[in-house]
């Protein structure tokens, strides 16, 4: 009788922690979210942050939502050092300042969609997502004369449906892997430069907005630094694959095998 109990005690003891094992295991699936799914099963819609590339190429991209004040100096300073970028702009903006936009465009650097009003899209329905990337895209091309093919969501906020849509809709949905932080009241040119020298690999898609304190101030120097790590430039566009990929669970682009 004595033995029974004790066997007893320890299936309880057991199911006891079964039970608490197979909880945590759901707890950090619920916290764990999409990137566990990525992890795992790579089940997730994602955008390209980066490129899988051997060699010391990177791309400096500009989101435009505000004002446009120094996209003269963000333009000289790129021209100055034979350093194409792509600039991610939204429709309103660009009806706003058309001219500024064909100066852009003229120079030879990448226009692409950042939606119609800079909503996050990850907050809104399938058909507004759809008609968000539609008229930016409609927008542009009718200032530029040219196809948008390159879409980043804004705020860099984005769900299954953004990506799907975008997709079908002909764009290549393009997020960032190094992100300088130059929206920022209080970050200094220093740290700008240390995230991005700490941060920056082959392939890196990096993230800057125009209409900040430091960003076309800091430009030529930025260039420069990442000159003498031995980094080239070349547009979204350009750094790109376009066929014949996957995307990894870390939002690498990679070539398919």
């Amino acid at each position: 009788m004595l033995i029974r109990v004790v066997n007893g005690r320890k299936l309880i003891k057991y199911f006891l922690l079964f039970t608490a094992a197979a909880a945590a295991i759901i707890a950090f699936f619920m916290l764990a979210g999409s990137k566990a799914v990525g992890a795992f099963g790579n089940t997730k819609e994602l955008p390209i942050y980066s490129v899988d590339r051997t060699d010391k190429v990177v791309s400096i991209t500009f989101d435009c939502a505000w004002g446009d004040n120094d996209i003269p100096d963000i333009l000289k300073a790129l021209g100055d050092n034979g350093v194409r970028a792509t600039f991610f702009i939204v429709g309103q903006w660009a009806e706003k300042y058309p001219d500024t936009v064909k100066s852009i465009s003229n120079a030879g650097h990448d226009i692409a969609n950042h939606g119609y009003s800079h909503v996050r899209m990850g907050a809104i329905d399938k058909a507004k997502i759809k008609n968000e990337i539609e008229k930016c895209g409609s927008v542009l091309s009718a200032v530029t004369g040219r196809k948008i093919d390159l879409f980043r969501p804004p705020y860099g906020d984005y769900n299954d449906d953004t990506i799907t849509t975008a997709r079908n809709l002909g764009y290549y949905p393009i997020q960032w892997d190094v992100d300088s932080l130059d929206w920022k009241t209080d970050i200094s040119q220093d740290e700008i430069m240390n995230r991005l020298t700490g941060k920056v690999k082959n392939g890196s898609i990096i993230l800057f907005h125009n209409d900040t304190k430091h960003t076309a101030k800091m430009l030529p120097s930025v260039i420069t630094k990442l000159k003498d790590m031995g980094y080239g430039f070349l547009p979204v566009s350009q750094i790109i694959m376009r066929d014949g990929y996957k995307i990894d669970y870390q939002g690498r682009q990679i070539k398919k095998q």
